[in-house]
Parts: structure tokens; C-alpha cells; sequence
């Protein structure tokens, strides 16, 4: 495990970098505001403290940020991990593309010491998935693959009000985290079309989340209005899920034809309306996980289509 001790940018290559203690990591392209950010393979740099204060013991004044490198990172040696390797912070995940690098002009540091410890010392990474690194934060090797990250939103007037216990939610929760998803929100709106809407745009807009789950607001009440929030923030419905559900369903009760569950894509996240009862919920989520795990790692790139 490492910490981050700075976090550094500059608005034009060829200046050195600041310290400016936090910074918005966008996916596939790097630091905002950062000259260096771009649609290529070096888009953050990564120095390692320790190598910076060997140098500093050898005489050499330097700041953060002088070597060219956006964070310094204590408690790794960063040479010394394996192209490929995935760094998670927060909710920030790079993938390390190259280490070290030739240096064809040689800097101010060269010019005082005779040498850099950039070129040897430093590795660069590209971000696989966004959010804020801040000082002080913890930085950790991530093993195995990305774990797709789940919002779960319930819609309920008394739930909002604190009139009615949520049920569903905690298990969908239960089943998401058993399947390996990471739940990284959960809210308790009331039901109606524009508090759900709102929450859907910003979830998916802001790459918050890779799956959307909804519980309730489904049926015919003139509240239900859960899946007329979805199909009006959808960019691609997906018609299949909501019918494959209510099919499965009407193994179980001939009420499932009731339902208007919908489901589609906005941006790089599904969103699937889910009933309103705990046993219609684990029922028809436990239906459902294998095949949308196949479906969420074909909308992130990360799976075959269904017919290789």
C-alpha cells in the first residue's frame, strides 16, 4: 500500500509542475488541466518518493513536481512494478503503459546534478476509470480485473419521508456484492419522474456507476412512474432485460404481467428497473446477474460479443 504526498499539473509543457493537492482524473485522458492529458499511453506520471529524497540527499533542490511527475507516491517503488500493473485510489484506477523514458533535452535538474532521476525513476500509467486524487489519499495495487461498480436507487414516497423501512435495497446490495459488483451509491428517493431522472443523468453522466439498479415505481399506481424516468434518460433501450424478467417472473405469479419494468444504456452504464418486493427483487435479480455480467463487460470493452 502506498499514500499520495502530491499531486502535481502544469497548464503548458515545458513548465514545471505544481503541487496543487487535488486534481480530477478524467478516463482516457488524464489530469484536467494538466498539459500532459491526452488520448495517449503517458497520460499521468508517477514518481516514487523515496527516490526523490535519495536524490535530495545527494545534494539536489527540487520541489514536487520538479521532475515533470503529476503524483508522488510513498511505499512504492514504481520502477520496479510491471507494465500492466493497475494502481487503484479511490475510485481512480490507472494501468501502468511504460517505465522510464529517454530524455532528449536535458532539464535544469540535469544542468545543477549531471543527471535526472526522471528518466530512469519514473513510469507513466493512463486512467481506466475516473474521480479525484487528493494528498494523503491511499494508493493500492489492484489484483485480478476491475470490479464493475452498482448504484442501487430506491423509489419510495414514505421511504423518502422516513415513514417505511427499505427492504429492497439491502437485498440488492447483498446479491451485488456476493456477485463481486462494488456498490458505490445508494439513495432512497421519492417516487415520481424528475427525482429519478435527475439521479440517473448524474450517475450515468459522470461515470459514477457501470450498473443502475431501481426497486419500485413500477406497477400502476399513478406515482409508479419509475420507468418513464428511465426511458426518457436512456440513449439505447434494452427491451430484452425487462422482458426476460417478467417472463421469468410469470413462472412464479401470473401478477408479473403487471409490471412495466424498462432497461437501457446511457452513456457507459445499464440501467434496470427492479420491483418493489424483497422476494420479487432477489428473485428477479438472481435471474438476471449471470447474463448482465456477459452484457456489462461487452458495454465496457471489456468482453466478446455473444457470437465469438
Amino acid at each position: 500500500m502506498g499514500r499520495v504526498l502530491a499531486v502535481c499539473v502544469s497548464p503548458q509543457k515545458g513548465t514545471q509542475k505544481q503541487n496543487v493537492g487535488s486534481a480530477r482524473f478524467l478516463p482516457n485522458w488524464g489530469i484536467e488541466g494538466d498539459a500532459h492529458a491526452g488520448t495517449w499511453h503517458r497520460q499521468v506520471s508517477l514518481l516514487s518518493h523515496e527516490q526523490v529524497e535519495a536524490f535530495r540527499a545527494r545534494g539536489a533542490v527540487v520541489d514536487h513536481g520538479a521532475f515533470g511527475e503529476n503524483l508522488v507516491v510513498e511505499g512504492f517503488d514504481c520502477k520496479a512494478l510491471p507494465v500492466g500493473t493497475r494502481l487503484r485510489c479511490g475510485s481512480v484506477v490507472l494501468e501502468l503503459t511504460q517505465i522510464g523514458k529517454e530524455c532528449h533535452a536535458h532539464c535544469a535538474i540535469y544542468q545543477a546534478m549531471g543527471e535526472c532521476i526522471m528518466p530512469r525513476e519514473g513510469v507513466f500509467a493512463r486512467v481506466l476509470r475516473g474521480g479525484t486524487i487528493s494528498v494523503g489519499d491511499e494508493l493500492t495495487i489492484l489484483e485480478g480485473g476491475i470490479p464493475m461498480r452498482a448504484a442501487i436507487l430506491t423509489l419510495s414516497d414514505s421511504g423518502a419521508a422516513g415513514r417505511r423501512e427499505d427492504q429492497s435495497g439491502p437485498v440488492i446490495r447483498e446479491l451485488l456484492e456476493a456477485a463481486g459488483y462494488e456498490v458505490v451509491h445508494t439513495a432512497l428517493l421519492p417516487d415520481g419522474r424528475e427525482p429519478l431522472a435527475s439521479e440517473l443523468r448524474r450517475l450515468c453522466d459522470g461515470d459514477l456507476a457501470d450498473l443502475v439498479l431501481t426497486t419500485g415505481g413500477t406497477g400502476f399506481s399513478p406515482r409508479d412512474l419509475t420507468p418513464e424516468a428511465t426511458l426518457e434518460v436512456v440513449e439505447r433501450p434494452a427491451p430484452g432485460i425487462a422482458e426476460a424478467m417478467r417472463w421469468h417472473s410469470l413462472q412464479i405469479t401470473p401478477r408479473a404481467m403487471l409490471s412495466r419494468a424498462a432497461a437501457g444504456i446511457r452513456k457507459g452504464a445499464l440501467i434496470v428497473n427492479l420491483p418493489g418486493s424483497p422476494k420479487a427483487v432477489r428473485e428477479c435479480l438472481e435471474f438476471l446477474l449471470p447474463t448482465l455480467a456477459h452484457g456489462l463487460e461487452v458495454l465496457k470493452g471489456t468482453g466478446g460479443e455473444c457470437a465469438r
